[in-house]
């Protein structure tokens, strides 16, 4: 029975905001199955594992039965879209089943993508299939282990149908976990409607349950756009840290709380590269790697558009002043993120004025070099203790990481610190092992045919990705030099 599966919902965004959505049911489906259990994460939403491992679990995850207490409503929302502005986008292929208290006291969304057509759908399907999501449930539990704050995966849900994608596929449910979902998107809908009194009530609600420290406070949209900001550019300089791609950074994808949503075309760079795309429709670089702050800062600016009426109701101009202020201090924010990040793969405790300078630095010995940019930084430990060989073997052209790294040892003399202690640190930052997009590509693979052991090992590696893992040398090689360029898809 539904009634069994005992979730604890407490639905603020259906009970307050009505307006802001469409009250929405998943569609019926044949033969739902759970396919992959988050058990962990079930734990941490105070959910039984067993019963969401049930018919009923199956069937309340993939949206085809809403169990006692849900609320399931598809969110509207707009969007630029590759810079393109589209004025109504919304759910079109999910529902927000409902909300949940954890174990920590955190509200946390339940959302299923795929779960079939809504009144924002236009003209899509509204569905999923398998590949797709279980990238993303993989790549979300990737993140979270590296540290990056994210949506995450409850449970992937095959439905028993047969979806239309290249050929006939699998049909599936995402069964994901969010802060909330609401995004700069959210804003811009009812922005564009002119619907002042909508966006104040919806900045009021994103405060509340964001940033409760500053309701009320009188200039609390524009320490409301600070929060956001300061948030993503964290965000970021994260991605950026380790090498991600996000690929679609559209302003529908830009959350308010600053987690990661929607891995679709989503990569990790094996050689570093600032140019690096991935994604098919990026044929112009917009979302590439290197972009991505400066992507970040033009979405954030389209936010702030939203607020101009929230911030100061009397004088636009002042408001648009107030607001451009904040954003370009963007680029600083990001820096001093990135920066941080950069010091700790480092192994630098101090923060001493060339260190900017030595970072990117690094990097740009890293361009052209073919140099594996989460070995290298791996191998930068081995530095530390006195041995450059595993860093140096990473450059085509050793000679030039010999030059950056005389420089790095005499900065690292500036510490008074022991090598062991100062390596073990900097293994706790830099990964052994991320979703290399060749193993990817092989487990999504291999699951769609039926065979999940591939994808479940490498889950395993990456639920503990600082951590070296006897029999699993495989999960830190680069691709082969034969294999193809790697492209990504949005996953739909």
């Amino acid at each position: 029975m539904l009634d069994d599966l005992s979730f604890p919902f407490n639905n603020s965004f259906a009970d307050e905001m009505e307006g802001f959505f469409v009250p929405w049911q998943g569609d019926k489906v044949p033969d739902p199955q759970i396919v992959v259990l988050n058990i962990a994460l079930a734990a941490e939403l105070g959910l039984d594992p067993t019963v969401l491992n049930s018919a009923a679990g199956a069937a309340a995850l993939s949206g085809a039965m809403a169990p006692a207490g849900a609320s399931p409503l598809a969110m509207a929302y707009a969007g630029h879209q590759f810079g393109g502005f589209s004025a109504q986008l919304g759910d079109g292929r999910a529902i927000l089943l409902g909300e949940l208290i954890d174990t920590e006291g955190r509200r946390r969304d339940l959302h299923l993508k795929g779960s079939g057509r809504t009144p924002f759908s236009r003209g899509g399907d509204g569905k999923a299939v398998l590949g797709p999501v279980l990238r993303e449930y993989l790549m979300g539990e990737a993140m979270h282990a590296l540290g990056v704050p994210t949506t995450r995966a409850l449970a992937a849900v095959t439905t028993g149908e047969e979806i239309a994608r290249n050929g006939l596929e699998k049909g599936a449910v995402l069964a994901r976990i969010a802060a909330s979902h609401l995004r700069v998107g959210t804003f811009q809908f009812f922005a564009a409607r002119g619907e002042t009194e909508k966006l104040r009530k919806l900045a009021d609600y994103a405060i509340a349950r964001h940033f409760p420290d500053i309701v009320g406070r009188e200039d609390r949209y524009l320490e409301f756009f600070r929060r956001v900001r300061d948030a993503q550019a964290s965000l970021v300089a994260r991605w950026v840290n380790i090498g991600f791609v996000h690929g679609v950074m559209n302003t529908d994808n830009t959350t308010i709380s600053g987690e990661t949503i929607d891995y679709g075309p989503c990569a990790f760079i094996d050689n570093y590269d600032p140019k690096a795309v991935f994604s098919s429709i990026d044929q112009h670089g917009r979302y590439a790697y290197g972009n991505q702050p400066v992507i970040m800062q033009w979405n954030l600016s389209r936010f702030a558009e939203t607020l101009i009426d929230l911030v100061n109701p009397e004088d636009s101009d002042d408001a648009i002043r107030q607001l451009t202020n904040e954003i370009n201090a963007f680029p600083a924010h990001y820096q001093q993120e990135w920066l941080r990040g950069m010091r700790a793969k480092l192994g630098l405790l101090k923060e001493l004025p060339e260190d900017l300078h030595l970072a990117n630095d690094l990097l740009k010995a890293c361009e052209g070099q073919d140099v594996d940019f989460t070995n290298l930084f791996r191998a930068l430990a081995g530095s530390v203790r006195g041995n450059d060989e595993l860093a140096r073997a990473n450059f085509d052209d050793p000679a030039v990481f010999d030059a950056w790294a005389a420089r790095y040892h005499t900065r690292l003399a500036a510490e008074d610190i022991a090598a062991e202690l100062r390596a073990e640190a900097m293994n706790r930052i830099n990964p052994i092992y991320i979703p290399r997009n060749h193993l990817v590509e092989e487990a999504l693979k291999a699951a769609v045919g039926g065979d999940l052991e591939p994808f479940h090992k490498l889950l395993a590696v990456l639920a503990h990705p600082f951590t070296e893992q006897d029999g699993s040398e495989t999960y830190a090689l680069p691709a082969p030099v034969d294999a193809h360029r790697h492209v990504t898809f949005c996953g739909t």
